[in-house]
């Protein structure tokens, strides 16, 4: 927490954080395009919200693209808003891309954290549904093997279709599964109209990837929701949602007891 607030006192750190903010995932040449930055202080700079946390970097190819990560932030929410009573901030998780107008082709959301477990600990928590239940308020019916059907289950609800289904499985290292399929019995759950729900519907298909990587007495958990279709109204809820959903898992394996207010998520 220290790195964080070191780095976020520098104006130009902010600056470059403010950049992410409105076009996450852009590279260190789109980075430099500021006005008055150069490349050598841009990499610094950079270099220095990497080593706090409040920048993760993903490969796409030969390119390397930057994405302002939200779990230092909610952890100062944490300590120092919740503690006062103020109402809960997640400072910079709107992490919707502006690129609406051409064609995505990297990563729209990625979030990292490091939670004090073990990747056996923490792939129980991502698979197991007596876990997910009590921090995300959904339970999966699986036996998570590559290709094996998917069944969603939340406020009384089972979601199932044939395209719901697991495509990554490597136990303790990553897990990768296609996003639930928006159904009229999910709509009227969620108090969502037939226009919402049938705008939804219509959109492609997403993933989402939990990597898991041992890092001494902790597990770095790193997650990624991709291919939205551009201009995707999926994307601003899941960029919203996920820091709340991976913050309450967290605080679920490093005290017993969730976020009370993920499971609503």
């Amino acid at each position: 927490m220290d790195a964080a607030f070191k780095a976020l006192a520098d104006p130009t750190r902010r600056r470059l954080l403010d950049s992410l903010h409105s076009r996450d995932g852009q590279s260190l040449r789109e980075l430099c395009a500021e006005p008055g930055m150069s490349r050598q202080a841009v990499t610094k700079h950079l270099g220095l919200l990497e080593a706090a946390e409040l920048v993760t970097t993903v490969w796409r190819g030969r390119e390397k693209l930057h994405y302002l990560n939200a779990a230092p932030i909610n952890e100062i929410a944490e300590r120092w808003i919740n503690r006062y009573e103020r109402e809960r901030v997640h400072a910079l998780a709107d992490l919707k891309t502006a690129l609406e107008d051409t064609p995505m082709t990297k990563p729209e959301f990625v979030y990292v954290t490091y939670i004090k477990t073990t990747p056996e600990k923490l792939w129980q928590a991502l698979t197991d549904p007596a876990f997910t239940k009590r921090y995300w308020g959904v339970e999966f019916e699986s036996d998570w093997t590559k290709g094996a059907p998917m069944t969603w289950r939340e406020q009384g609800v089972d979601i199932r279709d044939p395209e719901q289904v697991v495509l990554v499985s490597e136990p303790y290292q990553r897990l990768s599964y296609t996003w639930h399929t928006v159904t009229p019995e999910w709509g009227r759950a969620h108090d969502a109209t037939d226009e919402t729900v049938a705008e939804l519907a219509a959109e492609r298909r997403t993933k989402v990837t939990f990597d898991i990587e041992p890092t001494g007495p902790a597990v770095k958990l790193t997650v990624t929701h991709d291919d939205f279709q551009p201009g995707s109204a999926l994307l601003d809820g899941f960029s919203q949602g996920w820091p709340t959903i991976i913050s309450s898992l967290k605080t679920l394996l490093e005290s017993g007891e969730p976020l009370p207010q993920a499971a609503s998520v």
